[in-house]
């Protein structure tokens, strides 16, 4: 079926919601059930909740070339229930692979919630169809953990969990190997010292973070990578090697001296205090950001009360994505209001000035 059929079967404009979504109305004889996420099928007892609603229930997603539902089948069996013989839907154009992740898109941000089981079955389908996208997007799209999904992924069978890149949420191309992201940084850094530290991680393909380390390397005189080196075993008398025991086979990380706290009711009483912010709307709206996150310890417990089960990785993820946001911008304000040595070639820099 093309997507003029729909039109030309009943299909009926019934305007925008409130994202900017086109909405349509169609006739329910012409839906067929789509494949759901959920491996015991619907939920009756929720159906017939849905369908003793008195308020209008949202859209439905439908697939504009196959008429199948992918995400909707309790509202529109709910619709059947009530005599309904037309639903609100917004359709959908894509490929079956991408119509499914969109359906687990759908049942983790709303409605019932998909169960462990659905949602560990949905990752490894995603794994298998869109091998490139990364753990975190995978999580994101599922309602799992990052470490669940890459768990899934070591497991699956399959050269396709093997791949040299992934695409993050935010879309962008990232090798899961560093080195050669670093050394490209490396030849960019050299070709133009001027260049920020997000154009030089777009190009590379690597982090801003990343980067502002590849900097500090080559400052340093370093190489862009690390390397490893073996550890140097001494011989015993009778020319053997010793045996390295079990608990010191695996290398420990060091651990840095924790950074001495200070006081963020502090900090933001001198910050608010500083005209060069408050007269600014750029800076009257850092210091708006900033007071969001110095809250205290209390403070912070008590949000993380209020949030339901079913949206606990949800914030986990957003609050995630938050936390390195704010870490790059740290740590790239931080490198380019340090001067720099004139012999390496690199001017010193303002945050936000662009090549």
């Amino acid at each position: 079926m093309g997507p003029g059929s729909a039109t030309d079967s009943g299909r009926t404009a019934a305007g925008a919601d409130a994202r900017g979504r086109e909405i349509v109305s169609l006739p329910i004889a012409l839906l067929v059930p789509g494949e759901s996420p959920r491996l015991d099928g619907q939920d009756a007892e929720h159906v017939t909740r849905l369908a003793e609603l008195d308020v209008p229930l949202p859209p439905i997603l439908v697939d504009r070339r196959t008429m199948r539902v992918i995400d909707g089948m309790h509202r529109l069996l709910a619709a059947c229930l009530r005599g309904q013989e037309s639903i609100d839907a917004e359709l959908f154009e894509g490929t079956p692979e991408e119509a499914f992740l969109r359906a687990v898109e759908a049942n983790v941000t709303h409605g019932l919630p998909l169960s462990q089981k659905d949602r560990r079955a949905a990752a490894t389908r995603i794994i298998e169809a869109h091998p490139q996208m990364s753990d975190r997007a995978i999580a994101r799209a599922s309602g799992l953990g990052a470490k669940s999904v890459a768990a899934i992924r070591r497991a699956s069978a399959g050269e396709a969990g093997q791949l040299a890149v992934r695409i993050g949420q935010d879309g962008r191309v990232r090798p899961l190997s560093s080195a050669e992201g670093r050394r490209k940084a490396a030849e960019l850094i050299a070709e133009n010292p001027e260049a920020s530290l997000r154009e030089v991680a777009r190009r590379a393909g690597i982090s801003p973070a990343t980067v502002s380390d590849v900097r500090r390397r080559l400052l340093a005189g370093q190489q862009p990578v690390a390397e490893r080196r073996p550890v140097a075993l001494a011989p015993d008398v009778d020319g053997t090697l010793p045996s390295i025991p079990r608990q010191m086979s695996r290398a420990r990380p060091v651990r840095k001296a924790r950074p001495v706290q200070l006081d963020p009711v502090q900090l933001m009483e001198k910050l608010v205090r500083d005209p060069s912010l408050r007269h600014k709307e750029g800076g009257r709206q850092l210091l708006r950001l900033l007071q969001q996150g110095a809250l205290g310890d209390r403070a912070w417990a008590q949000l993380a009360a209020v949030v339901p089960s079913h949206a606990r990785d949800s914030v986990v993820g957003l609050a995630r994505q938050y936390a390195e946001t704010w870490m790059e911008f740290a740590q790239e304000l931080d490198e380019n209001m340090r001067p720099v040595g004139a012999e390496a070639g690199l001017p010193r820099q303002r945050f936000g000035m662009r090549a």
